[in-house]
């Protein structure tokens, strides 16, 4: 991934934009791609580990165990308006934030499905794993028949902030101004990401990394 010196996020960057948009396109080296959930367990390993599933119905699962692959995860992004900076003369561009995570794909035995799968309905609706009568131990089982469980060791992980941080401070406040009063709600999340981005980033414009 193409990352200029300004939009490499650090690690703990990265791994938080995993946890807050789970939902990764994974890719393998014959360009077979499924959309998944992931979960990432960031003490598993020096990047951490990622953990997943397919619907056994699903024939790219077939031959991916111990190929490598990577996730690519998706953060907010939207279309930046020139007009919405101070500079002149200025061009269009899309902002946005990502992440690239590769590794070799594990397949898993059940004990270790079955918790993956916990592991993900924990995530996201905790007190669900408590309803028996919708997500009952029993029903829980009968779903490993038609699941297919695995986990990526990672060696590699690389995030791309896209935020205008080479632009000046007056760019900026107009780009979020611009941002907040969108009327995409992905143009709203977008500038509320890049605000709190901004204030824990320093400023690194460099006009050749651009």
């Amino acid at each position: 991934m193409y990352r200029p010196r300004d939009t490499r996020m650090s690690l703990s960057q990265a791994q938080a934009l995993i946890d807050a948009h789970g939902f990764a396109m994974l890719l393998d080296g014959r360009l077979q791609a499924s959309h998944l959930p992931l979960v990432l367990e960031r003490n598993e390993g020096e990047l951490g580990t990622l953990y997943g599933h397919f619907a056994r119905a699903n024939p790219h699962w077939h031959e991916l165990d111990g190929q490598r692959v990577l996730a690519i995860f998706q953060g907010p992004h939207a279309y930046v308006s020139p007009r919405w900076y101070a500079t002149r003369p200025a061009v269009p561009t899309w902002n946005y934030v990502a992440v690239h995570a590769s590794g070799v794909v594990e397949r898993l035995d059940d004990a270790a499905t079955l918790a993956s799968l916990d592991a993900l309905v924990a995530q996201y609706e905790p007190d669900l794993l408590d309803d028996e009568e919708i997500l009952g131990e029993a029903y829980r089982r009968r779903l490993l028949a038609g699941t297919v469980g695995f986990r990526i060791r990672l060696d590699d992980l690389q995030g791309k902030a896209k935020l205008g941080l080479n632009r000046s401070r007056e760019d900026q406040v107009g780009m979020l101004a611009g941002l907040r009063a969108s009327p995409d709600p992905q143009a709203r999340q977008l500038g509320s990401y890049t605000q709190r981005y901004l204030e824990h980033h320093p400023q690194e414009a460099n006009e050749d990394d651009r």
